[in-house]
């Protein structure tokens, strides 16, 4: 019987959604049309469904959103070619690259190839630069999404020890730069850790926050957590279209605060991946 609140992370969406959805309409009404750009490299179908997706919410909110799709035969240069049309393009403000790419293409190195200010995702060596001085930049989808959560669920972040079980480049390490930044919804004790240290659950029992960001099904269960703890599901893995969480539902009989199995950190990230890209626009135009 679970006995934790429940943090989905629709309603959070929404209204990020919304507030992107009305700085659209200004930039409209200042005759500027936003402009997201996709690149496919191959014919992977879930990487194909993604982008749908993506340019199905993009129309809804105004976005116009061109669409290159490469052979998986591309070559690095044939990418790279793509990113720096896009990036001389004035007409587009904001560029993402579907992930992954075939095996035979280098993302990061793509990835270092596009403008940084038309990074959408976030995770350009140069954004990641700012996200750890604290200057102004698009950050990473998920960490960003993640604090978003927390802060529309009422959660205090500020002065409490926050456990991110997890080290990867796209979550535990920026978000660990994230929220111990000084601000109202972040400014924590943060403690990074991961499966190669021995004794980690020592690390997460004592956690007031605990976000799994390990990508190991099922690795967090009720003994590994502080009773009355937030624990918030970042990582994730996927069986074909399955998805298998990090944090194993029976936590929610010791949490008081848990992320779903499904719609907790999901619709957040895929969210301030459009406030990346609006405020991108905003910037490039000027208008910032």
């Amino acid at each position: 019987m679970s006995s934790a609140r429940l943090l989905p992370g629709a309603p959070v969406a929404e209204q990020v959604l919304s507030e992107v959805a009305a700085s659209v309409v200004q930039l409209r009404a200042a005759g500027v049309t936003p402009a997201l750009a996709t690149v496919l490299v191959g014919d992977d179908d879930a990487s194909a469904g993604y982008i749908r997706i993506k340019q199905r919410q993009a129309a809804e909110l105004g976005f116009v959103s061109p669409h290159v799709h490469l052979p998986a035969s591309a070559s690095q240069a044939d990418l790279h070619a793509v990113l720096a049309d896009l990036n001389a393009d004035k007409s587009v403000h904001g560029v993402l690259v579907q992930y992954p790419v075939p095996g035979h293409l280098d993302y990061d190195r793509a990835l270092a190839e596009l403008d940084p200010d038309k990074d959408v995702d976030g995770m350009h060596p140069v954004n990641m630069g700012r996200l750890a001085l604290g200057l102004p930049g698009p950050l990473p989808c998920t960490p960003a999404g993640i604090e978003a959560l927390l802060a529309f669920h009422g959660v205090p972040v500020a002065g409490r020890e926050v456990v991110i079980l997890g080290r990867g480049a796209t979550l535990g390490r920026p978000l660990a730069m994230l929220l111990a930044q000084k601000r109202p919804t972040a400014n924590a004790a943060v403690t990074v850790v991961h499966t190669g240290v021995a004794d980690w659950p020592r690390y997460t029992r004592r956690a007031e926050i605990l976000v799994a960001a390990a990508g190991v099904p099922g690795i967090v269960r009720p003994e590994h957590v502080r009773p009355g703890a937030v624990v918030v599901g970042g990582g994730v893995r996927y069986e074909g279209r399955r998805l298998l969480p990090d944090v194993d539902e029976s936590c929610a009989q010791v949490a008081g605060a848990i992320t779903p199995r499904v719609g907790g950190v999901g619709p957040t990230t895929v969210a301030m991946l459009f406030r990346n890209a609006v405020r991108a626009a905003w910037r490039q135009c000027g208008l910032a």
